[in-house]
């Protein structure tokens, strides 16, 4: 009988010890999520203000603010996984806009190619296949104001090659890339298939 007692007090205890440190998280997540909440009401008071400045200004409202507005949603849920999927929401939606920005300047002042036109026109004006990284290099120098990074490069090439806009050869480890004829498409893929033999 003794035993048990002992063993009762003893669950009691941890019991007791698990609830305060259940409690502490508790008041820990709701401290977070109202930090949470008033960054998100300051991000949209801003967002009002940069929309009014950018009606002001006569610009076209961008699509990637749509977004912005399903947000608040995830706060029905539990308070940990409210939180979580809130930050991983607000990521994405910066490099959307700086490419949706990068996309409407271009479009406005007209003179800023896309780098899918720049690595394709880099390609068809070389007489030998290009690395990912030459070609990086070529187009960081050509375009000092803009950031070229050989794994978006390496991306873009690939994209070409999906479109048989361009050529891929692989030499050992290494991977080159030449620009395909467009008045021979059925031509540059059989020379393919026979460089690697």
């Amino acid at each position: 009988m003794s035993e048990t007692t002992e063993l009762t007090s003893q669950y009691a205890a941890q019991v007791t010890s698990d609830l305060e440190r259940n409690l502490k998280e508790q008041e820990r997540l709701h401290d977070e999520i109202g930090s949470l909440q008033a960054q998100l009401a300051a991000l949209q008071h801003n967002h009002t203000i940069l929309m009014n400045i950018q009606q002001a200004l006569g610009v076209p409202a961008l699509p990637a603010d749509e977004p912005a507005a399903a947000v608040p949603a995830p706060r029905k849920r539990k308070a940990l996984s409210g939180g979580a999927r809130q930050k991983k929401a607000e990521k994405p939606t910066t490099p959307a806009r700086k490419r949706a920005d990068k996309k409407s300047t271009a479009k406005t002042t007209g003179t800023e190619p896309t780098l899918v036109d720049l690595v394709h026109a880099h390609l068809a004006g070389q007489s030998e296949p290009r690395s990912a990284a030459e070609i990086a290099t070529a187009l960081d120098q050509q375009h000092p104001e803009r950031t070229v990074k050989t794994t978006v490069v390496r991306t873009t090439l690939e994209g070409l090659v999906a479109r048989n806009q361009a050529q891929r050869a692989r030499q050992g480890r290494s991977v080159f890339y030449t620009a395909s004829d467009a008045t021979k498409p059925a031509a540059p893929s059989g020379e393919a298939a026979q460089q690697p033999a």
